[in-house]
């Protein structure tokens, strides 16, 4: 990483704190007038050229201020950033936010996924843990010809839906004799333990079902398979298509929501909240989740009562989010989630 003088510092701190700000390129004078030491505009300018040479800063147009490029983002962001602590108030705003009374944990969770995105003006997601209690009732719904509904309730209450497709035809027998004999399967199991119990005793041949059930069956518990999968909460993505009057740009975010939907993104995502701790930052395509959208994601993990990581909670964001603002936000939320889930 770049070692920068004083002076230099600065001025990167001043450009990107005005960016994240206006989103507007900045010049020297505006520089001038910010800057806690006196500098001529002509200073500035060569110091502005030294952090452009360095790759920390560039020129949208060949009279215009200058931006931070991602490499100077990720510069501030590891070295010249100051976060301020919540006050108790929006601590207290927080935890009544994501407050579990009368709520399951979906909606608890989707709540807080809201609250992030409108605190940070950005979209929120929040990586839910995958369904480890004892499993009270699945059912089996048809929605129309090849699709049906899988509805899972948990021993604490929470839902959780899915939707599979089914062979073309299938009767509405079929499914009430798949929603039957899964409950009386069930008896206090874990998802795991139900998946893991009903293939075996149908790879034996003892069961009576026919085929069209059992597909049906197989394809249920499959939805909830993968291996520390869980589900991905996104509120607020709106946020980030106002204001984008480019139609490729558009498209490439919208792009951007359907990969985070994947499975294979989701356990992506998980994987990289557990290389460290706490809060990360991921400018650009840092975190291999999206790469010219110019996006910011800033995400934390939260942890069981057996201090494992289940899940994470964030935003995603224009690489000039507030980067001061929203990270002890994402901190905070992440280890409210962690009480209630301890």
């Amino acid at each position: 990483m770049e070692q920068l003088d004083g002076r230099s510092a600065a001025i990167l701190r001043q450009i990107v704190e005005l960016y994240v700000e206006t989103g507007e390129p900045v010049g020297s004078r505006t520089l001038s007038r910010r800057l806690p030491v006196a500098l001529s505009p002509a200073t500035i300018r060569n110091a502005m050229a030294d952090l452009e040479e360095a790759g920390l800063l560039f020129a949208p147009h060949t009279s215009a201020g200058r931006l931070p490029t991602e490499r100077g983002l990720r510069l501030f962001v590891d070295g010249l950033l100051q976060t301020g602590a919540l006050s108790d108030e929006e601590q207290e705003a927080i935890a009544a936010h994501c407050a579990a009374s009368g709520r399951s944990l979906q909606d608890t969770l989707s709540e807080a996924g809201r609250m992030l995105s409108g605190l940070a003006g950005a979209a929120g997601l929040v990586l839910a843990p995958k369904t480890e209690a004892a499993v009270r009732h699945i059912e089996f719904v048809a929605l129309g010809p090849g699709r049906a509904l899988v509805v899972l309730v948990g021993d604490g209450g929470q839902v959780e839906n899915r939707v599979i497709e089914v062979p073309a035809g299938l009767p509405a027998s079929s499914l009430v004799e798949a929603t039957n004999y899964l409950n009386t399967r069930l008896n206090g199991r874990t998802l795991d333990e139900a998946r893991s119990a009903v293939s075996a005793e149908m790879a034996d041949n003892r069961t009576a079902l026919d085929a069209l059930t059992a597909q049906v069956i197989e394809a249920g518990l499959a939805t909830w398979a993968g291996g520390g999968g869980g589900s991905l909460i996104l509120r607020g993505q709106s946020r980030l298509l106002q204001n984008l009057d480019h139609a490729a740009r558009i498209g490439e975010i919208q792009g951007l929501f359907d990969r985070l939907e994947a499975q294979e993104t989701m356990l992506h995502l998980l994987d990289l909240v557990q290389r460290g701790e706490g809060v990360q930052i991921f400018i650009g395509a840092e975190s291999g989740l999206f790469d010219a959208a110019g996006l910011s994601m800033i995400v934390a993990p939260f942890r069981n009562g057996q201090e494992r990581i289940v899940g994470a909670v964030g935003v995603v964001g224009p690489t000039r989010i507030n980067y001061g603002r929203i990270i002890p936000v994402v901190d905070y939320t992440a280890r409210v989630i962690g009480r209630l889930l301890g």
